[in-house]
């Protein structure tokens, strides 16, 4: 059942007003605070990039990058970032942007820098629109060099060499540069240095040996599409069941997990798959097995849809990682958003499906991602997300209650990371949280007005910020907006304030839909939690 409150509002001066707490961010996925319907409670930040198209390091507010692809947390805290149309690997360290390998030998028409096949040191190399990253045990970097057609690898000494491919497309095992591959996008690493590939346009899941040699795991595609009269491509095709008969359509995730086994984002099918080396298998382990192609269709239509694994659906999964807790995080691309897959079930971690083109920062649902490329767990349990359409780096931060939040009985109200402390308790009324108006208006940044007509005995409440004023009438249960023109709507609120020794008192619904704000509760500490939608 979906929980509804109230809040409270009371005539005090600011003075007496006192918000005390510690940060509330830096929980864990596994401890977020869960909000309505299951949420998970976050805040999405930008962690790099303005937005701009570029190759600027430095401070990392103000870096440039173009369609940053894929994230690797290494060991020491920093993050390399695959910053694709760049044709360069970049690290975030702290605060700063950095380049890590890869060098720029000319530009384009639309001042693009043109990649090659180049090995060497890091700053002599060159790549052609690296994607996926990976690492091993020992200190080696792994790089789905997509537009090269190759996998090239960087030692810890900084030596970049082409582990397997020639940076002509194909498809072909053997050994090194005797093999070929199709816009690989993604690699993930063992530790003893066996790499394997989503080597996307040709369908298949390529395993390298620590000696550079290729093999194919999976069974081709034999699918072709008429995409326009007189014009038939290769297309992807589905299939569980045994590793050797089993079929992908442009898989461009992959990560192992602690059992050496594969998930894999098989994005033209709209499914995450998974591949059991053991037993050599693979299964479906979220979206639908109901797979259909319309007529003329290289792929199967995304949709969006949360809840139990089998009936959840994606559009264009692509980057994946695992979670402390066991679960698999999903860069949801074409929805604009980080899924959630853990115990059979699919959330939504941030962004919206309908936040197409959007960069604007705030609570989970309400930020805005554009086409999100990957996804990466961090030490203290953040996640970053390579947001590749908004050319930044996004931070995901868990939400926790400020300290000295506990389970002792009493309702509470926080706003952000601070607790708020009243005169007079909030209080339940016909179910729904109320609280005494002027401390958590003022807490808020609102200016308060009491008055009363002696015509009517009509006693009101102005709430004003800005250019706007919203008016509550006492014992009724309706809000009137009014803004600096002089126009005015009125609307229905789910309780009317009351007032109760000298305090009003108003529900919380009424904060959440007429002051901008987004308001949880958490059922355990009986806690109203109170946040802005978007990042001021």
């Amino acid at each position: 059942m979906k929980k509804t409150f109230k809040l409270i509002a009371s005539p005090l001066l600011a003075a007496a007003m006192l918000l005390t707490g510690a940060t509330a961010f830096g929980a864990g996925i596994d401890k977020a605070v869960v909000g309505g319907e299951g949420q998970l409670l976050s805040q999405v930040s930008t962690s790099a990039g303005k937005g701009d198209l570029g190759e600027t390091n430095g401070k990392a507010a103000e870096a440039t990058f173009r369609a940053p692809w894929s994230l690797l947390p290494l060991a020491d805290g920093s993050v390399l970032i695959a910053d694709a149309r760049s044709q360069l690997i970049r690290k975030l360290s702290g605060n700063e942007i950095s380049s890590f390998a890869g060098i720029t030998i000319s530009k384009d028409a639309y001042n693009y820098p043109i990649g090659g096949l180049l090995d060497g040191k890091e700053n002599t190399a060159v790549f052609q629109q690296p994607k996926g990253l990976a690492a091993d045990t020992k200190g080696n970097i792994y790089v789905a060099d997509e537009k090269n057609h190759a996998i090239r690898k960087i030692d810890k000494d900084g030596n970049v060499t082409t582990l397997a491919g020639n940076g002509v497309f194909g498809n072909k095992d053997g050994k090194g540069k005797e093999a070929s591959f199709k816009f690989p996008q993604d690699v993930a690493a063992t530790s003893d240095g066996t790499v394997y590939v989503a080597d996307t346009l040709n369908n298949e899941i390529r395993k390298i040996t620590a000696d550079g040699t290729v093999t194919t795991l999976n069974a081709p595609s034999k699918r072709v599409v008429e995409v326009v009269p007189g014009q038939v491509v290769p297309a992807g095709e589905y299939a569980d069941g045994p590793l050797a008969t089993a079929k992908f359509n442009e898989p461009t995730g992959i990560v192992i997990d602690s059992k050496g086994n594969l998930y894999v984002s098989d994005s033209g099918n709209q499914l995450i798959r998974y591949v059991d080396l053991t037993s050599n298998t693979v299964t479906t382990v979220a979206g639908s097995t109901s797979v259909q192609y319309a007529k003329s269709e290289l792929y199967v239509s995304g949709d969006f849809a949360d809840g139990a694994a089998a009936q959840a659906k994606f559009n264009f999964p692509r980057g994946l990682a695992l979670t402390p807790d066991g679960g698999l995080l999903i860069a949801d691309s074409l929805n604009h958003s980080i899924r959630y897959l853990k115990d059979g079930v699919v959330k939504t971690i941030a962004g919206e499906k309908d936040g197409y083109g959007g960069s604007a920062d705030g609570t989970e649902r309400n930020a805005e991602l554009h086409h999100p490329s990957d996804v990466a767990v961090l030490g203290d349990g953040s996640l970053l997300v390579a947001d590749a359409y908004n050319n930044k780096i996004r931070k995901i931060d868990f939400y926790d209650l400020p300290a000295g939040i506990t389970a002792d009985g009493t309702i509470k109200v926080v706003y952000g990371n601070k607790k708020i402390e009243f005169d007079a308790q909030p209080e339940l009324s016909n179910d729904r949280t109320m609280v005494p108006v002027r401390i958590i208006t003022e807490a808020l940044g609102f200016a308060v007005k009491f008055d009363e007509n002696p015509q009517t005995t009509e006693q009101t409440v102005d709430l004003s910020k800005g250019d706007a004023t919203v008016r509550l009438t006492i014992g009724k249960a309706e809000v009137q907006k009014i803004v600096k023109n002089g126009s005015a709507t009125t609307k229905t609120i789910d309780a009317p304030p009351y007032i109760k020794e000298d305090r009003t008192y108003v529900p919380v619904r009424f904060f959440a839909e007429e002051l901008g704000l987004d308001v949880q509760w958490d059922n355990a500490t009986r806690t109203v939690i109170l946040r802005d939608k978007l990042a001021k």
